[in-house]
């Protein structure tokens, strides 16, 4: 299927990507590809966006746009003890954290209403087509992708629904698969492209929505915590809580993956921050009504990779352009794939084809996102060297410094997640609560809320590169962290008791997180795309 432009991902990058093309070349033709089973069914974020790119995009978007119900109108951040808050007064703050003129509400269905003025301007979105190849002509430049194959069996053989995948053959592809994106990991290796850049970090998300009392409902509150209960294990991240429309609250924690502790459990860390005072008296009485999981670039400014490439380009969370300290990454994101897009419409109009999209690396560091990373840049790890109390000071002090135009003369280096984890002798084991089914759950009750579903007969998409590494080296030394750190219970060790052990991958039950690909110690399991439509089906996330 020879097309002007495929687009890998209808998140809300692609999705700008798309339509600021329509809007330049009504003429292009332009596909984006997504593998959830509808647009939106896998994006998760808090979310509170800052509109300035939709803004830029389409300008009379508050008229139609479900994110337009809920503004902000308040904004907190509270440092916890087990016990206790504080809270920290705006006037510390550096202006950048204000959530002022900013929307809170579910970036899925957002991203469901860019798909509709996307399809409004005759741009093809195809859901339940993941891309898994990506195609090279003979010049060694991006020549388009390939779907995945439907109706595989584990075995490897056609089941009778059996149907090969379609080659899409595009003069430009632009990857916008969000963090750890499969094919963004080849383009990266293939192309080099963070030769020149530090190694790209994350985080952990996992989020609930919950129905919650009308008296304890206040729409567009926003809430921001950190300290307790990772102060405890030793690590760093914190937690959010945001009043959305129809009773709803969107809460949520993020846990670095630099962790060294292998004991460490970030689901059970979420659990235990909803069992804080002041996060309990919000959610008693209340009802959880969806769950779902999500890693988060956090490398900023110095992780963000080349860009461009022969044929094609790396647009939003691919690229990583997610301003941590702001906990917002959407609006950069939106950005980047507008400026992509204007750089791509503008080579196919002077017959450049399969080019490197010089201009666009260009046009993005001369851009707002990059004065606005670059603002932030040291915060990250600045807090990962030196933990959540002392770490976010200096962060504080250095984003004001750079606010008031005084610019420290160093970038600070990250250091691979996986890398960081340490044997797990060295650590105490933590002892988490056990869930009361109320306010605290487990992780496959958890699961059953977001939706998940995979054909059960298909090739496992969670690819070990040596099957006995998880029980000769990350089950002795580490602990079998994998069992740990996958808030969805992918991974399970049986038969440790009876000096047998194995490890058994539950795959149906994989939310798409990626934190395997990132986090494993030994990096032996490799993410790959299922059988198109498989994975989460979030209604409002």
């Amino acid at each position: 299927m020879p097309v002007d432009v495929v687009i890998v991902g209808a998140g809300p990058a692609g999705l700008a990507a798309a339509i600021r093309l329509k809007q330049l070349d009504d003429a292009l033709e332009v596909v984006v590809l997504e593998k959830g089973s509808e647009v939106g069914a896998h994006i998760l974020s808090g979310a509170v966006i800052d509109p300035r790119a939709l803004d830029e995009l389409l300008p009379e978007w508050r008229e139609t746009c479900p994110l337009a119900r809920v503004p902000v109108t308040e904004n907190h951040h509270w440092v916890l003890s087990a016990k206790g808050k504080r809270e920290l007064p705006h006037l510390v703050m550096p202006p950048l954290m204000s959530n002022k003129g900013n929307y809170t509400g579910s970036l899925g269905n957002l991203c469901r209403w860019l798909a509709e003025q996307a399809e409004a301007l005759g741009v093809q979105v195809f859901p339940g087509f993941p891309a898994s190849e990506v195609l090279f002509d003979d010049g060694g430049a991006v020549m388009g992708v390939a779907t995945q194959d439907m109706g595989v069996a584990a075995d490897g053989s056609h089941k009778p629904d059996y149907q090969p995948g379609m080659e899409l053959h595009a003069k430009y592809t632009l990857f916008a698969e969000g963090a750890r994106g499969s094919l963004t990991k080849r383009m990266k290796a293939h192309f080099a492209l963070d030769a020149d850049s530090q190694p790209q970090v994350y985080g952990l998300g996992i989020k609930e929505l919950w129905d919650v009392p009308a008296e304890k409902h206040q729409a567009g509150r926003v809430i921001h915590t950190q300290g307790w209960p990772l102060s405890e294990s030793e690590t760093w991240g914190g937690g959010f809580l945001y009043h959305q429309a129809d009773g709803q609250v969107a809460l949520g924690f993020v846990t670095a993956l630099d962790y060294a502790n292998p004991w460490v459990y970030p689901f059970e860390e979420f659990q235990r921050w909803k069992t804080h005072p002041a996060i309990r008296e919000v959610l008693e009485g209340g009802k959880r009504a969806s769950y779902g999981a999500r890693a988060i670039n956090e490398g900023g400014w110095q992780s963000v990779p080349q860009l461009a490439f022969p044929g094609g380009a790396l647009v939003g969370c691919s690229a990583g352009f997610v301003n941590v300290p702001r906990i917002k990454g959407t609006h950069t994101a939106m950005k980047s794939g507008m400026l992509a897009a204007e750089a791509v419409a503008s080579a196919i109009a002077d017959g450049r084809e399969k080019d490197t999209l010089s201009e666009y690396d260009s046009a993005l560091h001369s851009s707002w996102i990059a004065s606005e990373l670059q603002l932030v840049k040291n915060a990250q790890p600045l807090v990962a060297k030196f933990g959540g109390a002392l770490g976010s000071a200096l962060a504080g002090i250095d984003m004001w410094l750079r606010t008031l135009k005084i610019r420290l003369p160093f970038t600070m280096k990250h250091h691979i997640d996986a890398e960081e984890t340490r044997r797990a002798d060295l650590f105490t084991p933590i002892a988490y609560p056990k869930p009361d089914g109320k306010l605290t759950f487990d992780r496959l009750s958890s699961v059953f809320l977001s939706g998940t579903n995979h054909v059960e007969d298909q090739p496992c998409h969670l690819v070990l590169k040596d099957p006995t590494v998880p029980t000769r080296i990350n089950l002795p030394i580490y602990a079998g962290p994998e069992a740990r750190y996958c808030p969805a219970g992918v991974y399970e060790f049986v038969g440790v008791e009876e000096g047998e052990p194995k490890l058994v991958i539950n795959a149906q039950n994989c939310v798409h997180c990626k934190t395997c690909d990132i986090k494993d110690p030994t990096q032996n399991i490799e993410w790959v795309t299922p059988e198109g439509g498989g994975g989460p089906n979030y209604p409002n996330m």
